[in-house]
């Protein structure tokens, strides 16, 4: 049977309800229920350490060191070109911040979670009773 004509034959309402009902089905499983959950959480989390690094941690910095607009204001000329250093720290922190947050998350506390996991005993299956054969029969 030629499977281009099965989906020619197949009516093109029961064919849009048929990619719909398989979406459905892909989209309510939990592992991409889970994902997207994560990744919203973690554009959130990226959010507030951006403001974090923007607003409290690089003004305080520049509050530190010299500089006319804070770390905005950090700046090297190369003849006729500045380069912003300063907007690059900032994003550097705010990386270092997640990186550092990430592996806390990931390396120790799921680290701990499994060595929980692992530490935990075993159930062993109760032993099974043995049974008696026959020499008359061989199958037991």
């Amino acid at each position: 049977m030629d499977p281009l004509k099965s989906i020619g034959s197949i009516d093109p309402a029961r064919r849009a309800f048929s990619l719909i009902e398989e979406f459905k089905n892909f989209a309510l499983k939990g592992n991409v229920i889970d994902l997207a959950v994560g990744v919203i959480i973690g554009a959130a989390f990226g959010k507030i350490v951006d403001s974090l690094v923007k607003h409290i941690l690089m003004p305080l910095i520049g509050m530190l060191l010299p500089g006319e607009q804070g770390y905005i204001g950090w700046k090297m000329a190369f003849g006729a070109k500045e380069i912003p250093f300063g907007l690059f720290l900032g994003e550097l922190v705010n990386f270092v911040i997640v990186a550092f947050a990430l592996y806390l998350f990931i390396v120790k506390f799921l680290g701990l979670v499994m060595k929980a996991k692992q530490a935990a005993p075993a159930v062993r299956p109760l032993p099974r009773k043995k049974k008696r054969c026959s020499r008359r029969y061989a199958i037991c």
